[in-house]
């Protein structure tokens, strides 16, 4: 899964990145533990173009009554995601990207939770795949995203058996909608020589921790 991440790419980098139109509210940046129920910045297409806002990580289906209604859905299973109600409709008509510099996995040694830090090899943006839904109850409403995830592979797979749908710049087209259909091919496992991770001091462990220390390496 993913269920933790950084991001530090500023709005007006993103928004340039991404050749999108940016929203007035934006989340803040830097933020080097973004957690669930975080607003975190999304790419999504509208009928003007492509547009740059803040999402809640957490989907949230339309027949959730509240938003502690059911699970706490942060990640959608690319296997599955065609047929699992909260998300079919999403992943065939609401597709969105979600950039950060990586994300956080953990491993145990004993009772232990050991974290690591995995992001690009090449220093470029992470951008993964995520899915998007609209959800309003009397006078709460959300725009909330789910990360698509699939099965790992290689040096990943020794940490844990999940890993963000990772894709390249020449995907976001096709994932978003603008390059027609078949975007379901792209929800696999990226080549092993795409990212690195190096351990990361237990501090991020909390959900309240800050700062750039957090993806320091350890022993650096």
């Amino acid at each position: 899964m993913c269920g933790r991440f950084a991001v530090t790419l500023p709005p007006d980098a993103m928004a340039q990145l991404f050749e999108a139109a940016p929203a007035n509210a934006m989340p803040e940046v830097p933020n080097y533990n973004v957690c669930p129920t975080n607003s975190v910045m999304s790419v999504s297409l509208s009928e003007s173009g492509r547009r740059l806002t803040g999402m809640r990580w957490g989907f949230l289906p339309h027949w959730y009554k509240a938003t502690n209604d059911g699970p706490l859905l942060i990640n959608a299973r690319a296997e599955t995601i065609a047929e699992k109600p909260a998300f079919r409709a999403a992943a065939r008509e609401r597709r969105c990207l979600i950039p950060m510099d990586g994300f956080y996995e953990w491993d145990r040694a004993g009772d232990k939770k050991l974290p690591w830090f995995i992001h690009r090899a090449d220093g470029a943006p992470m951008v993964v795949a995520g899915i998007w839904q609209d959800w309003a109850r009397g006078d709460e409403s959300f725009t909330t995203c789910a990360i698509v995830t699939t099965e790992a592979g290689g040096k990943m797979a020794e940490i844990h058996n999940r890993i963000p749908v990772i894709l390249e710049p020449e995907d976001w087209p096709l994932w978003l909608g603008e390059a027609g259909k078949g975007a379901a091919r792209l929800m696999t496992a990226a080549p092993d020589d795409v990212i690195e991770m190096y351990r990361v001091g237990t501090e991020v462990n909390s959900n309240r921790a800050s700062g750039a220390g957090l993806i320091k390496p350890l022993h650096a």
